[in-house]
């Protein structure tokens, strides 16, 4: 999970030429033609020079026959625009890290399955005059233990940099101070258990962030995750962030992930829990600056656990900077 912060810090600390992020719809195809269903996808992207890109991104590849997969993809890009630099054609690799809700062979309850595997990629986006885009995307998806897949995404992108009036992208604005001083954020939402029957219960929680370098943050909080059938579960968050700041540093977007202590699991049989409490918990948050001090924050968690209890963490929430 550390990798995620590392690649974020080395995207955000890089003399990229511009940042893109996009929103992407479709549908998936299994080994089977018979077996499809959607998928949608969310994605960060920097430019490397003319020719390169590198891209950090979420896929969920829907609800497939005993699959309800997702994971998140770092992908390597080479490409070359035409059309006077309207359209960008593009190629790219890298490594999948997958959480995957399936059945076992010997029948029984759904479990999850973690494993990684690999990503080709081929885009097309068409570059407008003002700062949205336009991408035609497809992912080959190849694993050792699990499904392989093939994914078709139809979708639209914001440049977070505007061109310059020549047409050739600034380079990224250079910080030399922390993004964040003090952040208090009170969260409500939604928290979803990664089984078949998704089950979902209220979720709160409260969070102190703090800016540690120019793109580098670290956070603390409590997580409440509500009453479910199975168990109702309290615990403690660390994680340290990648982050970066835009539009005069009102939107803050940034990847994080650290251990994940259960203080409370109540109602979870123990011959489930194993009796390790140490999971971990990998997010993406955005927020947006509305006053010097108060701001409105996003965050999407992903609870990896070690005894099939994964969940989603959905949550928005008030924060107070000081």
């Amino acid at each position: 999970m550390p990798w995620i912060v590392c690649v974020v810090l080395v995207l955000a600390a890089s003399p990229a030429l511009a940042q893109e992020f996009f929103g992407l719809g479709g549908l998936v195809q299994g080994s089977s033609l018979h077996d499809s269903s959607y998928a949608w996808q969310l994605e960060y992207l920097e430019e490397m020079g003319e020719y390169g890109a590198v891209s950090l991104s979420y896929l969920n590849e829907g609800h497939l026959p005993d699959h309800h997969r997702d994971g998140t993809a770092l992908t390597l890009w080479g490409r070359t625009t035409l059309l006077e630099k309207r359209l960008s054609l593009a190629a790219g690799g890298g490594a999948y890290l997958y959480y995957d809700t399936t059945a076992p062979p010997g029948g029984g309850g759904s479990y999850v399955d973690h494993g990684a595997g690999g990503m080709l990629s081929l885009a097309a986006t068409w570059h407008t005059e003002s700062r949205w885009l336009f991408r035609l995307r497809t992912n080959w998806v190849k694993t050792g233990t699990s499904i392989d897949t093939f994914t078709t995404l139809l979708g639209i992108g914001y440049q977070l940099d505007l061109p310059s009036s020549s047409g050739a992208r600034p380079p990224a604005l250079s910080r030399r101070e922390k993004q964040t001083n003090n952040e208090i954020t009170l969260f409500f939402g939604e928290s979803i258990l990664n089984r078949f029957d998704s089950e979902h219960g209220s979720a709160l929680g409260i969070e102190y962030r703090r800016g540690l370098w120019r793109y580098l943050e670290w956070s603390a909080g409590w997580l409440y995750e509500g009453e479910r059938s199975l168990y109702r579960r309290n615990s403690l968050a660390t994680q340290l962030w990648g982050a970066r700041t835009f539009f005069d540093d009102r939107l803050d977007l940034g990847f994080g992930a650290g251990p994940f202590v259960t203080v409370d699991h109540h109602r979870l049989p123990p011959q489930e829990s194993d009796g390790r409490p140490l999971s971990a918990i990998v997010t993406m948050t955005g927020s947006w600056r509305f006053d010097p001090h108060w701001c409105l924050r996003a965050s999407w968690s992903r609870i990896v656990t070690s005894y099939n209890q994964d969940a989603d963490l959905i949550f928005g929430g008030v924060g107070y900077r000081f």
